[in-house]
């Protein structure tokens, strides 16, 4: 038999929004034993919070996190995959591989042969760029910009120069102790006329989604949320 891996989509802002989800991952979960996650504790949350009567404790789960040793994690991988076992890939938040490092447990699927089947499910990515109002037929993820004041300031930069000769939207996220700092950064150091978009906390009750040119925020009284969020820049 064939193995399969099923990328899992979670929720974005809690676990509580389960309506993002839709019903082919509340028919598929239940049917896994096998399971790779990033954490195991909010893997276990997460499937409780399905209220499909899984029996979690019968589970199997292994860490993929950056603590996890890699090595390790292969042997059983691949020992799954060449059982023929249906596998779950599942990130924190979202979906997995998409800003997340799960791609990597995919390329091997694919290398040992077994069916990768992906799930819809929420991404912040596309919600932010559905959102925002900026170009959405060419746009470009960066993840994390430099830690370094002056290589971030670079960084904004170049981004700026590359909206413009592409007429790409550029995404990118900040971890929310940094949020302000790099709102600072983009404000003093970016066009008037260059859009900025911020997204946060998308799909829950509380989400703000908000798009004006760098002149236009200049003149509000705004400071980013200390959440994790989606910065989109076009010049």
């Amino acid at each position: 038999m064939k193995a399969r891996l099923f990328l899992i989509p979670t929720p974005i802002a809690s676990d509580t929004v389960l309506q993002t989800l839709p019903a082919s991952v509340l028919e598929v979960v239940p049917t896994i034993r096998f399971f790779l996650v990033e954490n195991i504790r909010t893997a276990r949350r997460f499937l409780a919070s399905l209220k499909q009567n899984i029996p979690i404790d019968d589970l199997t789960f292994v860490e993929i996190g950056k603590h996890s040793d890699p090595t390790v994690v292969l042997t059983q991988y691949k020992s799954w995959v060449e059982a023929g076992t249906t596998i779950g890939l599942m990130s924190e938040a979202g979906c997995p591989a998409i800003a997340d490092p799960g791609n990597v447990w995919v390329q091997w699927a694919h290398q040992w042969g077994a069916e990768v089947l992906p799930l819809v499910g929420p991404s912040s990515l596309m919600l932010a760029l559905m959102g925002s109002g900026l170009h959405g037929q060419c746009f470009a993820f960066h993840g994390y910009l430099p830690i370094d004041t002056q290589a971030r300031v670079q960084k904004l930069k170049w981004l700026e120069k590359q909206s413009a000769a592409l007429h790409q939207t550029q995404l990118f996220i900040e971890t929310p102790f940094r949020n302000q700092t790099l709102w600072k950064d983009l404000l003093q150091h970016c066009h008037k006329n260059t859009w900025l978009s911020i997204a946060a906390n998308l799909t829950a009750p509380d989400q703000l989604i908000s798009t004006y040119r760098i002149g236009q925020w200049h003149q509000k009284n705004f400071a980013p949320p200390k959440v994790p969020c989606v910065f989109l820049l076009m010049s």
